[in-house]
């Protein structure tokens, strides 16, 4: 374990060596690894704006800063046979699970090609093995208990990996699917992303301890594991460690994800309870920048091609903008359709 003290919490880093992400990815994969992150970035950028000029209304997450952990989760096991269940922070898991760009930008604007053909609007991004992104805080842990139930129960292959932020831990229904997942052997992986802040809340004022993971994993039996939310390299060798043990023993596991979000909590949180010294300390530990930098250590990576990457990136974001203002609005003859209750 690599011990490192974050926001003066001691962690214990579940230590992963760049070398096997570098070994099973190869060149082509980890380049693949920082277009997604990138256009992930830019997705987020360019949606904001959209929303400030009035084009994109409801709620609106944004995922900045914490790329690295769902993109390094979604390489390290797969999405294939997995179920993914997560927070109304959804944009990334949804086109790591095979969202295109378009549809996810229409759904943001409200339009009949989006994602859920304009209904569900930012906080609600569905793919055929992402179950959704959730509005209730902590309510979608049952969900995802209910996955890996599922696949327990129809002897099905593959895990349940289900993402909550740190303030939603404090929920019943957290415990309440934590104890059942433990007392049933269900093979999920429950992963806290600890940003630091549930709305406007520093975690230490929310969690009687921390770390959280390692605190409250024995109390339900379950293994815990800790990664650096911001270090790629960490959170894959880490997942797919995590991912081989679940598979073989079908127990749950409680990961926490330390990170830092670069906005607020949604966009129309200004996030004046912190500084901008600290805003801009988190941000040196950019997870697009560490990952840049260690492809350019292993010469993998010169900043020309950086460039060229980010460039085509933001052009697909773009396009993506200009795709949904062309796309149709919904009929109001379909508002009813598709819906379970009457």
């Amino acid at each position: 374990m690599a011990k490192k003290t974050v926001h003066h919490v001691k962690y214990n880093f579940f230590e992963s060596k760049a070398e096997e992400a570098k070994k099973e990815l190869g060149k082509e994969g980890l380049i693949h690894v920082l277009k997604e992150m990138l256009l992930i970035r830019h997705f987020e950028m360019r949606a904001e704006s959209a929303y400030q000029q009035g084009k994109v209304g409801g709620f609106f997450h944004a995922y900045m800063g914490q790329e690295a952990i769902q993109t390094a989760a979604v390489h390290a096991m797969g999405r294939e046979n997995n179920w993914w269940i997560t927070t109304y922070r959804c944009h990334a898991l949804a086109f790591l699970n095979g969202a295109t760009p378009n549809e996810m930008m229409a759904e943001l604007y409200g339009k009949a090609t989006g994602n859920a053909m304009g209904r569900g609007g930012s906080m609600h991004f569905y793919e055929d093995r992402l179950l959704g992104g959730f509005g209730i805080v902590g309510g979608h842990l049952p969900i995802a208990t209910g996955a890996a139930f599922s696949l327990k129960y129809q002897e099905q292959d593959g895990v349940a990996v289900c993402f909550l932020g740190d303030g939603a831990f404090v929920q019943g229904a957290v415990h309440e699917s934590l104890n059942l997942a433990s007392l049933w052997d269900l093979p999920c992986i429950y992963v806290v992303e600890n940003n630091q802040w549930g709305m406007g809340t520093a975690v230490n004022r929310a969690l009687c301890v921390q770390p959280i993971a390692d605190h409250f994993a024995p109390a339900y039996g379950m293994k815990a594991y800790t990664l650096d939310g911001m270090d790629f390299a960490s959170c894959y060798g880490g997942f797919k460690h995590i991912y081989e043990e679940v598979r073989k023993t079908s127990r749950p596991v409680l990961v926490e994800a330390v990170t830092e979000r670069f906005r607020g909590h949604s966009i129309s949180d200004p996030g004046l309870y912190r500084s901008k010294q600290e805003l801009e300390a988190a941000k040196g530990r950019d997870p697009i920048q560490l990952f840049k930098e260690y492809l350019k250590k292993e010469k993998l990576l010169i900043d020309e091609a950086f460039e060229e990457i980010d460039k085509e990136q933001k052009d697909t974001v773009v396009e993506s903008m200009k795709f949904a203002e062309e796309s149709p609005n919904p009929e109001p003859t379909t508002l009813e359709e598709d819906v379970f209750a009457p």
